[in-house]
């Protein structure tokens, strides 16, 4: 879950132009592109494999002030607990299972944003080891159910629990057990925005089952390869999914906004303090009101953090699709989004693969994805064949964009896990459950010392 953004206006709205006019406000120039990088992670506790609570010495708020006391970051507290830290553009935020999210700070190259994550990981474990306290890099909890899984203490969290179990039967899954790697990008314009949505949302299906990696849920194989992609299928059919107007004449920021106002919200807040809002949409918070208070740019701006579907638009494109996974993979997700949606030819190309699917096909996608990874149909071709020319348009995206490294002319050697992935034809999680059923002879042990960071 994104923090709650500073610097937005809390004055209030007056109309849905003020809306649009804040979406197009994230235009910018092509030099200016930058990208961020947002991955959770799944804590254990290393001796008994058992969820960790937040309380305690070995607990994750220790683990968020250790690393506060550390690396110097600004302690965000709720109820005086610390559930976030901030720093320099970038955050770490305590998700409802008490997964932990870096929201990466806005950089220009892979090499930068790949170099955050990796001193990410090196903090974290330095302050989580002494604590006995490891962390995963799966979809999903591969151990525990929902009921095992401690509730961290914040109220937005509390809000979610009451609200989105009658909208979808695994809405809690979502909240306590999955875990998700997820890249941020820039446009230019409307019409930029509008080519870069549609074609994201597309192929959407085809990274999803390159990245799917939780094929191990309540301890045994989950009768998925990306169960975390099929437990998004039932949390909130207001707010998640693939929406069918992206792909309809007229997308544009106006057309975002209006899909955005009829969405429910969760919570309303003012100083600091969250109100349930009820069910009650956006648009009737911008017209009459609610409980005194009247709408904002800065409660409209909380509401678009709270839309869930595969890829969303914050003043950039957030792409959604992917679990959990190794870093080398973590580092491969933002490349191949980058050699995708930066590079005109690149972006033209994604589009023409997934521009004739109807509808039905898109959701069948998702559907047949969470089931079969790489082994799964998208519009009666093979996820594989898609993958493969996915990855290639990338490949020769980054080539065209040329950001060199200290060491590299370009940024395409990022892309050489998710190349060697598809030329073995399985996604991560069917890798897992080859071996979980093979050499790990079904050790809980073996797969954490496989999966952890």
């Amino acid at each position: 879950m994104s923090l709650d953004r500073k610097g937005v206006p809390e004055e209030p709205v007056g109309s849905v132009d003020e809306l649009v006019a804040y979406l197009a406000s994230g235009g910018k120039p092509r030099e200016q592109w930058l990208i961020g990088t947002e991955h959770e992670k799944i804590g254990l506790q290393a001796d008994g494999l058992r969820p960790v609570p937040y309380e305690g010495e070995r607990g994750i708020g220790r683990v968020l002030e250790a690393v506060a006391e550390r690396a110097g970051w600004e302690s965000v507290r709720e109820g005086g607990r610390v559930v976030a830290l901030a720093a320099s553009g970038a955050s770490i935020s305590l998700e409802p299972g008490g997964q932990l999210e870096l929201s990466g700070a806005p950089l220009r190259t892979i090499h930068d944003t790949c170099r955050e994550f990796n001193h990410h990981l090196e903090l974290v474990r330095s302050v989580s080891e002494p604590l006995g306290i490891l962390w995963l890099s799966l979809g999903m909890n591969p151990l525990h159910e929902v009921g095992d899984v401690p509730r961290m203490p914040r109220v937005r969290h509390d809000i979610m629990r009451d609200y989105l179990p009658a909208r979808g039967e695994l809405a809690l899954e979502m909240m306590h057990l999955t875990a998700t790697v997820q890249a941020n990008f820039d446009y230019a314009d409307e019409a930029d925005m509008a080519n870069k949505l549609r074609t994201a949302m597309g192929v959407s299906p085809i990274v999803s089952a390159i990245f799917a990696n939780s094929s191990l849920a309540g301890g045994k194989p989950s009768g998925f390869v990306s169960r975390r992609v099929h437990v998004w299928r039932h949390v909130d059919p207001d707010r998640c999914g693939i929406p069918p107007f992206v792909f309809e004449p007229g997308l544009g920021y106006r057309r975002w906004v209006e899909w955005a106002l009829d969405v429910p919200m969760f919570f309303v807040v003012r100083g600091g303090h969250y109100r349930p809002a009820h069910g009650m949409p956006f648009r009737a918070f911008l017209e009459g009101g609610f409980e005194g208070e009247r709408a904002t740019l800065a409660d409209f701006d909380r509401h678009l953090t709270t839309l869930f579907p595969e890829v969303r638009v914050k003043r950039w494109i957030e792409v959604r699709g992917a679990d959990a996974v190794p870093p080398d993979l973590i580092c491969a997700l933002p490349a191949l989004w980058k050699g995708i949606l930066y590079d005109d030819q690149a972006l033209r190309g994604a589009w023409e693969l997934v521009a004739g699917f109807s509808q039905a096909e898109r959701e069948a996608a998702l559907d047949s994805v969470a089931r079969r990874g790489l082994a799964a149909e998208i519009a009666g071709r093979p996820a594989l064949a898609l993958a493969r020319e996915l990855v290639a348009l990338a490949r020769d995206g980054l080539g065209r964009i040329a950001h060199a490294g200290v060491l590299d002319a370009d940024e395409r050697g990022y892309l050489d896990p998710v190349s060697a992935l598809v030329e073995g034809g399985k996604s991560p999680g069917e890798l897992i459950l080859e071996r979980w059923e093979g050499d790990w002879q079904r050790s809980p042990r073996r797969l954490i010392e496989y999966a952890r960071y």
